[in-house]
């Protein structure tokens, strides 16, 4: 079970962008990186096609990050911190934090 998931609020730990939160957009397992949105932006350079009329011209957009340089914000502590696992009576895995063990 990952410990980042999609809608997840992230803090960003490590790089050009720490101190940085920010909402998860897209996981990517196959990579170990994770997509934030206003995270890791990088600008690109875009050619006037028939399919991006309007996108043409240098646009911002959001690069992928990886996993190790995020750790998830717990809205108790309201700070970036370390996740469990507990599982529950009726067998169900929930994520919870592992400084005031409310659930994430």
């Amino acid at each position: 079970m990952l410990r980042i998931k999609k809608n997840d609020i992230v803090a960003v730990i490590a790089g050009k962008d720490k101190g940085k939160q920010g909402r998860v957009i897209q996981v990517l397992v196959a990579e170990n990186r994770v997509l934030v949105e206003g995270i890791n932006q990088v600008k690109k350079h875009r050619r006037r096609t028939q399919q991006n009329q309007q996108h043409a011209g240098i646009v911002q957009m959001d690069r992928p990050i990886a996993f190790s340089n995020l750790m998830v914000v717990c809205k108790g502590c309201n700070g970036p911190v370390r996740t469990a696992f507990l599982v529950q009576k009726d067998n169900t895995k929930t994520r919870v934090c592992k400084k005031c063990n409310e659930p994430i």
